[in-house]
């Protein structure tokens, strides 16, 4: 270890931890991405949360202590206006001098398109693209302005490793004093989830064929990562309340192709999971992409896909 770098490690063992004065003030939107952001500051700083615990980030209003953070942010890290469209307008307003990074828009960004039927057909993802070309346009052709591309990104580890390297050259430009501790956290954290693919593909094994419904359509980029798709959702990715048709079509899928699993999230309704395993034989279970009993930090991610891998196997 560099001198420099020691003298940075011993001043962050004798300060509990806490930051540097010349760091940066960092706000970032869901607890999954807050934990990205953590384990590239880790022992340097961290950052704030906007969307607390336990809230979906579709529809969210703003503790006064939540707006604060993005008014005093030097950085923001968000995943898109897809996920938190509420958030969009926020951010410019209260955020206008901060440095801000639409993580959905990076650069090696895999983007999967929105799935609009509730029935699901085994890798009927659509051609996936990264941002290694010009960018599409988010605004097109759908009726539930929640534009083009399914926002749940995260949920793919591969993104997750990517956007540490974002995370961690975006801190570096506001920080360059602490560019090296950055990129080295960043490539440890790599590491972490590179071990965690191999556990849950593991977790997967024994229940891979199984067919399960979830309660709204997050989870595409977990299933594309790890094979494992699922057979529909009650609704669609943005959490919309279904309509009467939608729920007539899975309840029928239920029936008549002996489901094995349905999953509920513990931000939503589960009367509609209810609804749908009315008369039938399916096991019903939690999932939840947002890990609302996980602890903040820079843990918090690798236990979230593990998590989800967890109660996939379970649901049998």
């Amino acid at each position: 270890m560099s001198r420099k770098l020691l003298s940075l490690s011993l001043t962050a063992a004798l300060m509990g931890g806490t930051a540097y004065a010349d760091v940066p003030k960092v706000a970032v939107d869901i607890a999954p991405v807050h934990s990205l952001v953590a384990r590239v500051m880790d022992g340097i700083g961290s950052p704030d949360l906007v969307v607390q615990l336990g809230a979906s980030p579709h529809e969210y209003s703003l503790r006064p202590s939540e707006a604060r953070a993005l008014q005093d942010a030097d950085v923001v890290f968000w995943v898109s206006a897809g996920l938190t469209p509420w958030l969009a307008d926020t951010i410019e307003t209260l955020s206008s001098d901060a440095s801000v990074t639409e993580l959905l828009e990076t650069d090696g960004t895999i983007e999967l398109e929105f799935r609009e039927n509730a029935l699901f057909e085994k890798h009927d993802h659509g051609d996936h693209d990264e941002h290694e070309e010009e960018h599409d346009d988010h605004d097109d052709h759908d009726d539930h302005g929640h534009g083009a591309h399914d926002p749940h990104a995260w949920l793919s580890p591969n993104n997750a490793m990517n956007w540490l390297n974002v995370i961690a050259g975006q801190l570096s430009a506001a920080d360059p004093e602490n560019a090296g501790v950055y990129f080295a956290n960043a490539a440890a954290g790599r590491a972490e989830i590179e071990a965690i693919i191999g556990e849950v593909n593991a977790t997967l094994a024994p229940v891979r064929g199984e067919k399960f419904i979830v309660f709204h359509d997050a989870y595409q980029y977990f299933e594309n990562d790890f094979d494992f798709s699922a057979a529909g959702a009650i609704s669609i990715g943005d959490a919309s309340d279904p309509s009467p048709a939608r729920i007539a079509e899975i309840q029928a899928r239920v029936a008549d192709e002996g489901i094995d699993c349905i999953l509920a999230e513990p931000q939503f309704n589960p009367g509609l999971v209810a609804t749908v395993l009315e008369g039938s034989q399916a096991h019903t279970g939690i999932i939840d992409p947002l890990g609302s009993d996980l602890e903040l930090g820079a843990d918090f991610y690798p236990q979230l896909i593990k998590n989800i891998a967890a109660s996939l196997a379970a649901c049998k």
